[in-house]
C-alpha cells in the first residue's frame, strides 16, 4: 500500500514539472490544447488521490488511481493532439481560472468514479460471497461511500467556482459550451441532492459517478481552449 502511495506521489511530481515547464514557456497556464488539458486532468486525479488517500484509508486506490492516470497520460502523448496555437493571444486571467478550476473539478470527479468502481466491487463479491484476495485490501463500504461523498462535494464546489467565473471572462463564448458545462453541474447536483434525500441507495450513487465522470470527459472532446478565445 506504501508503494501504491510512493509512486503516485513520484508520478505527481513529474506531473507537476512537466505542467510548471510547459506554463513557462507558453506564459500561461498550460491549458491551451486538447493533450494540456488531458494531461492537466491527470494531475487533478493525483492531486486529489494524494490528499484523499491517507485520509481514509484508501491506499489501494492507488492501485485504481494508477491505471486511470497512465491511460490518460499514454492516450496524450500517442494521439495527435498536441498542436500549438501560433497566435500568442494575450492572456485572460478570469477565462483561465475558469478553466483551471474546472478541470480539477474533473479530478475530483475522477476520484469519486474511482471510488465508486471499488465500492460496487465491493458490494458485489459481499452478496455473491466470492470474495477475492483483494476484498481483504478494499476499504469498509462506510468509508468508500464517505470518500464519495466528500469527493463530490469538492468537486461540484470548484466546479461551481468555475462556472460562475465563466460569466467574468469578458469574451462571448459558445452557447453549445455553456448548454453543456451547466448540464454537467445539474447532474452532479442531482447526484448529491438524492444522496442527501436518499433518492438514490449507496449503490446507485456509485453507478451514477461513473456514469456522471464519463459524460463529463466526454466533453473535452467538443471544448475549445484557452489559447484560442474560449475555454472548456
Amino acid at each position: 500500500m506504501r508503494f501504491n502511495f510512493f509512486a503516485v506521489g513520484v508520478g505527481f511530481i513529474l506531473q507537476t514539472a512537466f505542467l510548471s515547464i510547459r506554463g513557462h514557456e507558453l506564459g500561461r497556464c498550460p491549458i491551451t490544447n486538447l493533450f494540456e488539458v488531458i494531461i492537466f486532468v491527470a494531475w487533478s486525479v493525483a492531486l486529489f488521490y494524494m490528499v484523499v488517500g491517507p485520509a481514509y484509508r484508501l491506499s489501494l486506490m492507488g492501485a485504481f488511481t494508477a491505471p486511470l492516470v497512465a491511460l490518460l497520460q499514454l492516450f496524450a502523448l500517442i494521439a495527435p493532439i498536441d498542436h500549438s496555437n501560433r497566435a500568442k493571444l494575450p492572456a485572460n486571467s478570469w477565462l483561465e481560472f475558469h478553466a483551471s478550476m474546472s478541470l480539477v473539478a474533473y479530478g475530483a470527479f475522477a476520484l469519486a468514479c474511482i471510488a465508486g468502481v471499488m465500492y460496487l466491487v465491493q458490494e458485489r463479491q459481499l452478496k455473491t460471497h466470492h470474495l477475492h484476495s483483494v476484498f481483504y485490501h478494499l476499504p469498509p463500504l462506510t468509508d468508500l461511500f464517505a470518500a464519495i461523498t466528500r469527493l463530490l462535494w469538492w468537486g461540484f464546489v470548484l466546479y461551481t467556482l468555475g462556472l460562475i467565473s465563466g460569466f467574468f471572462v469578458g469574451e462571448r463564448l459558445p452557447w453549445a459550451q455553456i448548454i453543456c458545462a451547466i448540464g454537467v453541474w445539474v447532474l452532479y447536483a442531482l447526484i448529491l441532492q438524492g444522496r442527501y434525500l436518499r433518492w438514490f441507495a449507496p449503490r446507485r450513487v456509485a453507478a451514477l459517478c461513473i456514469v456522471g465522470f464519463s459524460a463529463a470527459l466526454t466533453l473535452l472532446w467538443g471544448i475549445t481552449f484557452t489559447a484560442q478565445t474560449h475555454t472548456p
